[in-house]
């Protein structure tokens, strides 16, 4: 039986993920897609853009509303495993 182990944030909270991905049209349709299936309030409005300065990568901020330490795992591990992304912190 395995304890579960306390979380250093407080629940419900909105949370910040910081996705950075290649320029794509589809990029932010597509992460959106992936945060939804745990986080299905989550919206473009909740996504913050910034280009590289280079023009090949962009980097997002989605505001994420957390419940708990699972939904926000599940959210990362379907973000971070999504071919687009090439870091998520």
């Amino acid at each position: 039986m395995s304890e579960e182990k306390p979380s250093l944030i407080e629940f419900p909270t909105d949370f910040n993920l910081k996705i950075m991905g290649a320029e794509h049209p589809d990029f932010v349709p597509e992460i959106l897609k992936a945060i939804q299936s745990f986080a299905p309030n989550t919206t473009e409005a909740n996504v913050k853009l910034r280009p590289s300065s280079g023009g090949k990568f962009v980097g997002a901020t989605v505001t994420v509303r957390a419940e708990n330490q699972e939904q926000l795992d599940n959210i990362y591990r379907a973000v971070t495993s999504h071919p687009m992304v090439k870091v998520v912190f």
